[in-house]
């Protein structure tokens, strides 16, 4: 009796652990890197696809009014750096796939122009801040007691599966004023890493970019919350 009871608490114990580390689905504040100038009017919000992501909307901003977008090319923020799981050649693969995908995204809300400074243009300023590989949530089947234990131990030793995450954070500003009118700050999942000591591939990243240009396309500014 008294080894199932610590079976029983080492699975309660094991369980506590994984509910208070669980990867959450939208940036902390904690993550965010300083590339925006003010994070404090963001809110939760869902994307196009249901992709939840902080999000904040000026109550002034009328898509209408302008005619034209100006895309300022993507970029890592900080400074990007090569880690024995992303190397320099994947990182420039993953900059450059969504440099060319972010801004076909955008053209399609209004056509592109060569210049930030004509007016009535918005202006889209935007930076990946990691690109990074996370432990996977645990699925129903495994807050099973004994299944929990036994994932929590996969997790110690590494083997278990994670999922490519890429961060990103956006302004959009008003070329006739110089002011945001949308910002967006959203983590995205990409595809499975099989294990936390495996490389992060160019591949595993994309998809998470894709995800972010169907939600451009089908950007629709009344549906989401102002402050």
């Amino acid at each position: 009796m008294a080894i199932l009871n610590s079976y029983k608490i080492a699975a309660l114990f094991t369980i506590g652990i994984f509910v208070a580390g669980c990867t959450s689905n939208v940036t902390t504040s904690a993550q965010y890197s300083g590339f925006i100038n003010d994070y404090s009017k963001l809110q939760e919000a869902e994307s196009a696809s249901g992709q939840k992501v902080l999000r904040w909307v000026s109550p002034d901003f009328n898509a209408k009014k302008y005619t034209g977008v100006y895309y300022t090319p993507l970029v890592y923020y900080p400074s990007s750096t090569p880690t024995h799981r992303v190397n320099q050649k994947t990182l420039d693969e993953i900059l450059a796939y969504a440099n060319k995908r972010l801004k076909e995204a955008v053209s399609h809300q209004l056509p592109l122009v060569n210049s930030p400074k004509r007016r009535n243009t918005l202006i889209v300023r935007a930076a990946i801040t990691a690109v990074s590989a996370e432990d996977k949530n645990l699925e129903v089947y495994e807050m099973i007691p004994i299944a929990a234990v036994i994932a929590g131990t996969m997790a110690a030793s590494g083997n278990r599966a994670q999922q490519a995450a890429l961060y990103l954070e956006v302004q959009v500003i008003d070329s006739n004023t110089g002011k945001p009118v949308i910002v967006v700050v959203r983590k995205a999942y990409g595809k499975e890493v099989s294990n936390s000591g495996e490389p992060i591939t160019a591949n595993e990243v994309k998809s998470t970019i894709d995800g972010l240009v169907y939600d451009i396309i089908n950007f629709k500014a009344k549906s989401q919350p102002t402050s």
